[in-house]
């Protein structure tokens, strides 16, 4: 894609616009394109919550004397609410300490258990599959590690959970019961309403995730961290980096500094490359941490190598360097298998990168290794599994590694078009359990449709309905949902080259797969989440978020012409 394209979904100008300029103008439809939406409801939360009980009488009005009133422990979401409700409220909203004298404020974070519910009553289902949330609809139910309860009242929001992350969940759920104007940078006039009731939720699956390829065009730090935010507005829980390519090398690693400084510099079409050092990924892991999420770094080997063997020829079968690898194709490049120096590699890689990482996962790649024979492939994959393992982390690897031993703890991210996958479902009967990233339904770089200026189709057309319709708990045939930790929408970005056209990509197909990942298999229901959807719209133009105007989707407008055309490849665009 040219450097000087146009980004797809927006009203562009004459001239060349940068990702800021574009980021402006999708903040513009809020006033302009999109018609003030209807006032929330306590059902419209994305992703559907497990348990709604609205309560009419109790609406609640946030006051500008109002105060967030917490224990010490929820003192840190406290201060991220306050943070999002801040600027366009125009309220001062201190953090108090609920332990102080006098009664509790309007706002209320609190880290306490649910009681537990009645002897005699029926166990809740398992967290990894809850098949019905109805059976839990007149009680408590138990929150485990990342549910909450909100309690609207007249008299004011109380948020309860387990844990920190539970709270931060709840405390994106109030976020999205405000009206629109929340995300506003600027102080709004606006009746600040909040739909009275209840809400008990919890998430289907522990693994929630997305990944951001910065190895074919490499993304700054700031980049990566509005994604991050992206992430957690809808209670996704991990960020996959694909940190390294045949096009670039994004991580600085002490013990092989030219891996960076050399394998580095390019990326895809020659656009200018760049890598992470150690404290930029440090920065990264930490803001990701503060808001729930977990950051898992993926080096991919033994193939999609090139930029490596440009730095290190004595990791290539022949010892000699390639050129640089500017173009798109794959399966060409692999470090030599048989050379002890590869694992020594390997080793020190995963050992400075484990060192970084706090989380438990270390991505090992594993794909499309085309030129690496069968049983070569096999015991390198065996031999760089146990050199993760030996960090102490657990490995994650594409589907392609199913036939290499097992070993504890093993994840295998699937991404095939086919269920029907008996290589796969034989590794999970040997211990691995699945992501699921199918890529005819959550790849994010597929195109809408066959005019989306960017993007690939080789997986299909990937519209918002086939992005939400389908099941993660039976996608892969002999694979049972207890085998299943969770899904993941991957982002390539060979014709992604700025924020705005990730953000055009990702929304509003990232909210479908949150949805699949998060809530109860009985809430699946296309026509209610397309109407839940719609209402993002104003939300998104108002925080400046690029979106594709999906005709699927009812957005909130006055004529059909109020929504933005999509530009063709190349072209500007005007609204009629």
């Amino acid at each position: 894609m040219p450097a000087d394209a146009p980004s797809p979904g927006v009203d562009l100008p004459a001239a060349p616009a940068t990702a800021a300029e574009l980021a402006r103008i999708a903040a513009d439809r809020a006033t302009g394109q999109l018609a003030p939406p209807a006032p929330a409801r306590l059902h419209d939360v994305v992703p559907a919550p497990e348990q709604v009980r609205p309560d009419p009488a109790g609406d609640f009005t946030l006051s500008p004397d109002a105060a967030i009133r917490v224990s010490a422990a929820a003192r840190d979401v406290a201060g991220q609410l306050a943070d999002w409700l801040r600027p366009a409220t125009g309220f001062p909203l201190p953090v108090t300490d609920s332990a102080g004298p006098g009664p509790d404020g309007p706002l209320t974070l609190t880290l306490s258990s649910i009681a537990a519910p009645p002897a005699g009553s029926p166990a809740p289902a398992p967290p990894t599959d809850r098949t019905s949330a109805a059976g839990a609809a007149g009680g408590d139910v138990a929150l485990g590690d990342e549910g909450y309860r909100l309690d609207v009242t007249a008299t004011g929001v109380r948020i309860t959970a387990d844990t920190p992350a539970g709270l931060f969940h709840g405390a994106q759920t109030l976020r999205q019961l405000l009206p629109a104007a929340i995300e506003s940078a600027t102080p709004v006039a606006e009746r600040w309403a909040v739909p009275g009731g209840t809400i008990v939720d919890r998430p289907r699956f522990a693994y929630r995730g997305a990944m951001l390829d910065v190895a074919r065009h490499f993304f700054g730090v700031d980049d990566v961290l509005r994604v991050v935010d992206h992430l957690a507005r809808y209670k996704l829980n991990h960020l996959h980096l694909h940190l390294t390519d045949d096009q670039g090398w994004r991580i600085a690693v002490d013990s092989w500094p030219r891996l960076a400084e050399v394998g580095g510099v390019t990326g895809v079409g020659g656009g200018p490359g760049g890598w992470y050092t150690p404290d930029d990924y440090r920065r990264i892991v930490a803001y990701a941490a503060r808001r729930h999420v977990t950051v898992v770094p993926e080096i991919d080997l033994p193939g999609h190598t090139n930029a490596a063997l440009v730095a290190y020829p004595e990791l290539a079968p022949g010892k000699t360097a390639p050129p640089p690898y500017t173009g798109t194709d794959v399966g060409f490049s692999y470090v030599d298998p048989t050379d002890e120096r590869t694992y020594a590699f390997v080793a020190d890689v995963f050992g400075e990168l484990a060192a970084l990482t706090p989380g438990p996962w270390l991505h090992l790649g594993g794909d499309e290794a085309f030129k690496v024979p069968a049983e070569r492939y096999r015991a390198f994959v065996e031999r760089a599994q146990a050199l993760v393992a030996a960090t102490g982390k657990t490995v994650v690897g594409w589907h392609q590694l199913a036939p290499a031993a097992h070993v504890d703890g093993r994840v295998l991210q699937w991404w095939g078009t086919n269920g029907d996958d008996p290589g796969t479902a034989d590794a999970v009967r040997r211990g691995a359990r699945l992501i699921l990233s199918p890529g005819n339904h959550a790849y994010l770089d597929m195109k809408y449709a066959p005019d989306t200026p960017i993007g690939h189709d080789w997986a299909g057309l990937v519209d918002v309905r086939r992005a939400y319709d389908w099941d993660p708990g039976t996608h892969v045939h002999g694979v049972p949902v207890e085998a299943v930790l969770g899904v993941e929408a991957p982002l390539w970005t060979e014709s992604v080259t700025t924020r705005a056209e990730i953000e055009f990509m990702m929304f509003p197909r990232l909210p479908a797969v949150a949805e699949l990942g998060w809530s109860p298999r009985s809430t699946h229901d296309w026509a209610g989440f397309r109407e839940r959807l719609a209402g993002h719209g104003p939300r998104w133009a108002t925080a400046g978020i690029t979106f594709h105007p999906s005709p699927e989707i009812p957005w909130p407008h006055s004529a059909t012409a109020g929504i933005p055309r999509q530009p063709a490849h190349g072209q500007t665009d005007t609204v009629a």
